[in-house]
């Protein structure tokens, strides 16, 4: 007479066990960079993701930051693929850079998203990946998994979303741009667009959970090309394409405090502020800040500026 055991019984008992002297492979994720975003880029889910950002995304950025839009003649010339490189201090920039784009690069636009944030969890990555179009990017380190998904991404026409600081400011300073975009732009053969996000963290600042409605402003500046001559005479690496591209920001981010002319002056004369604020304690950063960057101020508002 035969005794059937339980189907997890034996399982178990006949489960065979794995050499201690071998290595085990991995077990497949799907989670973090291994994310895998292919499917929100399928026509059912680009469409379902033009109605979510033109009906939800769209209206709630205009309601909660009203943004205002300069410099967008810089992209008319371009056709695309094109990184769009911003300064980074609240959740909100990636909705608003999306928000602001025109429809063209809108349309065809990934955000390059920190993986270990984003796609921590299945629900978070496949709510952020439909929605914003956002795909897994380690910020503390050029991955291999993630360039080649943008770098693929961007021969296929996509336009790419960057946030070359890797994070959120802390501070309301700006950080040390790394070398993920230009790495890209180079390995590509792309244009750089820097973009500054002036009045988003008072917004909705770091470690806060409350929104307070406030005036953005979203400037784009002229297109960087990878590729430029150094001193050397040699062609600029990753690294030195990078600082160019925070210098770029950090010029846009002096004509939001000033004027348009004033702040190409200080750029000729190499005195553009310091993007990343005065070499000080604390305290002396936090005085020195702008008033559109902290916390808990206002951001003026400008005549000339045009709706976006």
């Amino acid at each position: 007479m035969s005794v059937r055991l339980p189907r997890i019984v034996d399982e178990v008992v006949s489960r065979p066990t794995w050499p201690g002297t071998l290595p085990r492979p991995m077990e497949p994720r799907n989670i973090g960079v291994d994310y895998d975003t292919a499917w929100t880029r399928k026509p059912w889910a680009r469409a379902l993701r033009r109605v979510l950002v033109d009906n939800v995304t769209r209206p709630f950025v205009a309601v909660v930051a009203t943004p205002q839009v300069f410099g967008r003649e810089h992209l008319d010339p371009l056709e695309g693929p094109v990184i769009f490189a911003a300064n980074h201090s609240s959740h909100l920039d990636t909705s608003i850079v999306v928000a602001c784009l025109p429809e063209r690069f809108r349309r065809r636009t990934v955000v390059a998203a920190a993986a270990d944030y984003f796609f921590d969890r299945p629900w978070k990555a496949a709510l952020w990946s439909l929605a914003l179009g956002t795909i897994p990017m380690e910020r503390n380190k050029v991955s291999r998994k993630g360039a080649d998904l943008a770098a693929s991404l961007l021969t296929e026409r996509w336009n790419v979303v960057i946030f070359p600081e890797g994070g959120r400011t802390r501070d309301g300073w700006g950080q040390e741009f790394r070398g993920g975009a230009a790495y890209l732009a180079k390995r590509c053969d792309v244009p750089v667009v820097p973009v500054h996000l002036r009045g988003v963290r008072p917004v909705f600042p770091r470690g806060s959970s409350t929104l307070r409605r406030g005036k953005v402003e979203v400037r784009f500046g002229d297109p960087l090309r990878p590729g430029q001559k150094v001193a050397s005479g040699k062609e600029e690496d990753a690294r030195h394409f990078a600082g160019r591209i925070e210098g770029a920001v950090a010029l846009l981010a002096d004509e939001a405090e000033s004027d348009w002319w004033s702040a190409r002056r200080r750029a000729a004369a190499g005195e553009t502020p310091a993007f990343r604020g005065p070499d000080a304690s604390a305290w002396r950063r936090a005085w020195a800040l702008p008033a559109s960057a902290r916390r808990t101020r206002s951001v003026r508002s400008k005549s000339s500026a045009k709706p976006w």
